[in-house]
């Protein structure tokens, strides 16, 4: 995919645009995402240079592990960004996009951590833990 996308979190206060080739979506059904998102986490990436940001004031950095950050709006809360340290893709919400997207799901990660209340049928290739 290699069309420009907008996005943007709940309140606005941040709005996002990608250049360039998306992911397939990645779901990752750790407890860590589970526990930022509420249920998994499913986002895309982009080369950083793909990425421009506007409102980055409204962002707030959590450091989630000794490798990675996870980023929200400091106002409305909504889940944006994923980055690990040093990497030249960031990923980003896949729920974020404005649509028309034409993501799709590509994989499902961490499935051996999923939440005991679904299941994942969508036939997409599923991973006990990372692929």
């Amino acid at each position: 995919m290699s069309e420009e996308h907008t996005g943007h979190c709940l309140c606005g206060a941040v709005r996002f645009r990608t250049f360039g080739r998306l992911r397939e979506v990645v779901a990752c059904h750790c407890s860590q995402c589970r526990r930022q998102t509420g249920h998994f986490y499913a986002a895309t990436n982009v080369l950083n240079e793909g990425l421009t940001v506007q409102g980055e004031e409204n962002i707030t950095w959590y450091r989630a592990s000794d490798t990675a950050g996870r980023a929200f709006c400091r106002t409305c809360g909504s889940a944006l960004f994923w980055k690990g340290d040093g990497s030249d893709h960031t990923s980003i919400m896949a729920g974020t996009f404005d649509q028309p997207t034409g993501l799709r799901i590509g994989v499902h990660i961490f499935c051996a951590d999923k939440g005991d209340y679904y299941e994942i049928e969508d036939g997409a290739p599923q991973f006990a833990q990372n692929r």
